[in-house]
């Protein structure tokens, strides 16, 4: 398939897996042990019916939104991704650039390959930061400064990492960082000609931000160790929320009460995630999740989602059971993998069509006033009950 004929992310997907040799693909593709988790996330957004209502004016749609008190041009932006470089190199560049071009956030991962500078420089005002809280207290402070010094404005932090998630995808292949050219990875790379070499020109991709600290590393299970600490807790994030001066949301609130402590503790917006479905199998799709955590803090605190978007008419689902803004990773990533450059815009692109013809359908011009009206009955009820 011609990239100009990919009609959805799922067929950007397929021409992005022909592309990229199967350690690389898996690399992002992904999730935790089964991957119920990751499969539930898309089955939990088809679950969620939409009712369309005819006879109105929707010749002028407006897809605009407004997320923690500034104004973007598409209601979704560009969730973190550790390790992109592997999926396509310089896949972090492209994106955080086309993020400015499209006025969309970009969310720079701290496990990026890409040192967080650049990327700021590339995202040009767009960008945000997300940090993993190491167990060492000088690494955590380190990329804070290094993200204010940057010019990042909003700081991610994501909870979701006690401890490592088990991919047995990343198991199987023998994932290690930097890699190691097996004669099994070097097989798939010659099968793979144009990813080899556009990796050869690119180099070897790293963990760029922790680069000093993994020299030591010899599996990506040694690598998630350092990203992460068991005994990061709320007391933990009080201490960051007083250092951080900008705007501070926390990642991977599946639990209304967890969304309530981080309302009182201050944070300014939180986004349920479950990781893409790569910490655990066992737990819940972020959709199925919203509406619990939106009965117990809208009004105080912004509200964004993450994990299995992959058509416009999730992002409206998504708004209509309460979220205030959408992030997508492997949608884009799908995309730089199927055509570089060239690909990413056309996942934005099919994002943005959808949505627009979404919002035709079912009657509502502007993205900023679809809410429970649009959900359909009784499912309506019991979803904002």
């Amino acid at each position: 398939m011609r990239l100009d004929r990919a009609a959805s992310i799922d067929d950007l997907r397929l021409i992005a897996k022909r592309r990229i040799p199967r350690f690389a693909f898996d690399l992002v593709d992904g999730g935790a042990e089964n991957e119920r988790n990751l499969r539930r996330n898309a089955e939990a957004f088809d679950e969620v019916e939409l009712t369309p209502r005819y006879m109105r004016d929707v010749g002028r749609i407006d897809t605009s939104a407004r997320f923690l008190g500034r104004g973007y041009a598409l209601p979704f932006g560009m969730a973190p991704i550790g390790m992109l470089n592997a999926f396509w190199p310089g896949a972090d560049v492209v994106i955080a650039r086309l993020c400015k071009r499209e006025n969309i956030p970009y969310v720079a991962s701290s496990a990026a390959s890409t040192r967080l500078e650049d990327l700021a420089k590339a995202a040009d005002g767009n960008g945000w930061f997300q940090l993993y809280v190491s167990a060492d207290a000088d690494v955590t402070e380190s990329l804070i400064a290094r993200a204010e010094a940057a010019g990042f404005d909003t700081l991610v932090v994501t909870a979701d990492v006690p401890a490592a998630g088990k991919r047995d995808r990343d198991i199987r292949n023998q994932l290690a960082v930097p890699f190691k050219f097996t004669p099994e990875v070097v097989l798939q790379c010659a099968m793979n000609p144009r990813w080899a070499l556009a990796s050869l020109s690119a180099g070897t991709p790293n963990i760029a931000n922790y680069a000093d600290l993994l020299k030591a590393a010899t599996s990506y299970a040694d690598v998630q160790k350092t990203l992460i600490t068991p005994g990061f807790t709320w007391e933990a994030l009080k201490t960051l929320r007083g250092r951080w001066t900008g705007k501070l949301l926390v990642k991977g609130i599946l639990h209304p009460e967890d969304a309530r402590l981080c309302a009182e503790i201050g944070c300014d917006g939180i986004v349920v995630s479950n990781h893409g479905g790569r910490q655990v199998a066992f737990g819940p799709a972020t959709i199925d999740a919203l509406p619990a955590i939106v009965a117990e803090v809208s009004g105080r605190i912004a509200i964004a989602l993450d994990s299995g978007v992959r058509r416009g008419a999730d992002i409206l689902r998504a708004k209509a059971l309460g979220a205030d803004f959408v992030f997508a990773g492997r949608a884009l990533a799908y995309g730089v993998g199927a055509g570089g450059e060239a690909g990413a815009k056309r996942a934005v692109d099919i994002l943005t069509l959808e949505t627009i013809r979404a919002l035709g359908q079912l009657g509502v011009p502007d993205f900023r006033d679809v809410g429970p009206a649009q959900l359909t009955p009784p499912r309506a009820e019991a979803r904002t009950a």
